[in-house]
């Protein structure tokens, strides 16, 4: 299956938080979505690796993507090295994606931005002949660069190169948020409390939302950086 756009996530539900309004805009677009998880989120303090892998597909419904697969990485401890790199480089072959989204540039969770670093270089590796892998089947893959490299925004605050309106979707982020019900606050839940289950966390993520949406005059928006310079075609583009 051939995709649009593909995102990488160190765990499930960093796409949630960060992209969901994006990639919920583009499936309903026609886009073909899928989304790819290095781990389990096995670490995190509250939920348990079955009760995620649950969480993580039932977000995928409410979404609509077309694929959503995890890579099994330890969490934590993946690095950016050579194993790592070819198991990423057979996803981008596989799916074929124009568009690659990757986790923040850098963040308070260190697995954040070295996810980012090993999808840039994936990306890189995926277009070279000489990169040999293979599919499922043993079969040699073929080289595929995608056409774009993008890094969504996570907890610390990073300037945007480019805002999507993601108003009319913004309900949708949410539900698929929701379904992550282990990470996040519940009244009652005995579990610690975390981060991200303080009611404050999900109040930053709609205040962002709703900031960055004001800034471009629509109601919802979400950010994204990039490591090129942004084209156009003139300047009715920026209107």
């Amino acid at each position: 299956m051939k995709l649009n756009i593909l995102a990488f996530a160190a765990h499930p539900d960093d796409t949630e938080l960060s992209c969901a309004g994006t990639l919920a805009k583009h499936i309903d677009l026609g886009d073909k979505v899928g989304v790819i998880d290095f781990t389990k989120g096995e670490l995190g303090t509250r939920g348990t690796p079955e009760i995620r892998m649950k969480e993580a597909s039932k977000s995928a419904e409410i979404l609509g993507l077309s694929v959503r697969d995890n890579l099994s990485f330890a969490d934590g401890f993946f690095e950016n090295d050579h194993e790592h790199q070819l198991k990423i480089v057979e996803k981008i072959r596989q799916y074929k994606p124009d568009i690659v989204i990757a986790n923040a540039i850098r963040d308070r969770h260190p697995d954040h931005g070295r996810a980012s670093e090993i999808v840039k270089t994936a990306v890189f590796l995926s277009g070279l002949a000489k990169v040999e892998t293979t599919d499922q089947d043993g079969k040699a893959q073929e080289p595929w660069r995608p056409k774009t490299l993008l890094h969504y925004i996570q907890s610390i605050p990073i300037t945007p190169d480019f805002v999507v309106d993601i108003s009319g979707f913004w309900e949708t982020k949410m539900k698929a948020i929701q379904a992550f019900a282990s990470q996040f606050h519940d009244p009652k839940s005995d579990e610690p409390e975390t981060y991200i289950s303080d009611p404050k966390f999900m109040k930053m993520i709609e205040a962002r939302s709703l900031e960055l949406g004001q800034i471009i005059g629509v109601e919802h928006a979400e950010g994204f950086t990039i490591d090129r310079y942004l084209g156009i075609k003139d300047l009715n583009s920026v209107l």
